[in-house]
């Protein structure tokens, strides 16, 4: 029997692509068809995806504080919706 190929580590992929995988691997395990040792093995690579989209988010926004000369602010609700009074 072949054995599948080793994933690229996350750091090889792009947020896009590894946020996709992490997805696809939270599907799968939410139907129930993977076993236990499937299960743990996409547990595990399903974290080091999301550590990695966590950091990858991380760094954009601390590039996007430098690009707005830190003065990146929260914005309300209604700001977000375009209502604001």
């Amino acid at each position: 029997m072949k054995k599948a190929a080793e994933p690229k580590p996350p750091e090889e992929l792009t947020f896009e692509q590894a946020l996709e995988e992490l997805d696809a691997l939270v599907r799968k395990m939410e139907s129930g068809d993977l076993g236990l040792d499937e299960s743990i093995g996409a547990y595990r690579r399903g974290a080091d995806l999301a550590r990695y989209c966590q950091e990858r988010l991380g760094q954009a926004e601390q590039e996007i504080r430098k690009l707005d000369n830190d003065v990146l602010k929260s914005l309300s609700p209604d700001e977000m919706r375009g209502t604001e009074p």
